[in-house]
């Protein structure tokens, strides 16, 4: 079962938030700035810098941008903003208003013109290719290499990126977001995520807990940031995430779940607890009007 304690930081914050819900929307309410350990990551990477991560904590496409950093201890500053208060300046750089955006420095001096990346998969194969001293910066992400064996596990990850991207992720968002006035069952919300789980988990390595076995690659950043939420699930929805406890695919995935949610670039890069689960309401609730919200309620691709 899952626990948490409450902090007293996060508790005067919770305060803060609610009473705040009766004077801003509900989106627009948000605490301002990351807690707990993605706080004070964030206040290590707070001095002026020319290459930015403009993000918001409570994103998880900008955890998974945010990790990608960690992991490469790529040198950078974070940027909370509000995406639902989006500043001129920040529109400015990218007039499509979404985070995760990274502002990146042009001239080969790294202090020309910046210019925007946007969308998760994106900023992250950027940074791994980048920043791709492997003394300075770690193994790579993904396989670098152009032998047949490499390039067909670089195709491999980004197939299973795809998978993650448009299936296991919206499943989530349809199974939080489910109300009783829904076209859709509860049970038929959590028996598809379940499904397109069971689907990645079947393809995991047999060498080690990662997807690709020893080797921590992208892939399993870039479900990351769904598997620490999955909890959100447990929490607001009756019968929870209902994952099976045997089976040799459900205890693979088990090893993978532990492994994930105990790395340090994802602990790192998380908020209190309490922040989620208070943050996470309105999508429980069906009232969020947050871009991807919107387009799980209209059956669409999420931005």
């Amino acid at each position: 079962m899952y626990m948490w304690k409450r902090s007293p930081i996060a508790s005067n914050l919770i305060s803060r938030f609610t009473k705040s819900r009766t004077m801003a929307s509900v989106d627009t309410s948000l605490p301002a700035k990351p807690t707990g350990a993605a706080a004070d990551f964030a206040a290590q990477h707070a001095e002026e810098h020319a290459l930015k991560l403009y993000g918001g904590w409570f994103c998880p496409f900008v955890q998974r941008s945010w990790i990608v950093l960690h992991e490469k201890k790529v040198p950078h500053q974070y940027v909370e903003i509000n995406p639902y208060k989006k500043a001129a300046e920040f529109l400015a750089l990218n007039p499509r208003g979404l985070v995760p955006t990274l502002a990146v420095p042009t001239s080969s001096d790294g202090k020309g013109e910046e210019r925007p990346l946007y969308e998760s998969t994106i900023i992250c194969e950027y940074l791994d290719e980048a920043y791709d001293n492997e003394k300075e910066y770690g193994a790579p992400l993904l396989p670098r290499r152009n032998a047949p064996k490499d390039v067909y596990l670089r195709a491999r990850c980004r197939l299973w990126i795809d998978h993650i991207g448009n299936k296991i992720v919206p499943g989530f968002y349809r199974f939080i977001q489910h109300t009783p006035e829904k076209d859709y069952s509860l049970e038929d919300a959590r028996a598809n995520l379940l499904k397109q789980i069971e689907t990645f988990a079947k393809e995991l390595g047999d060498s080690g807990p990662w997807f690709l076995g020893d080797k921590f690659s992208l892939v399993d950043i870039m479900l990351a940031p769904w598997a620490k939420r999955l909890f959100l699930i447990d929490h607001y929805k009756p019968g929870g995430m209902g994952i099976p406890a045997e089976g040799d695919v459900w205890k693979r995935w088990g090893l993978w779940f532990d492994a994930i949610t105990k790395r340090q670039s994802v602990l790192d890069t998380w908020s209190a607890d309490e922040m989620y689960i208070e943050a996470y309401k309105r999508y429980a609730e069906d009232t969020t009007q947050s871009e991807v919200a919107q387009a799980t309620r209209k059956g669409q691709k999420l931005p």
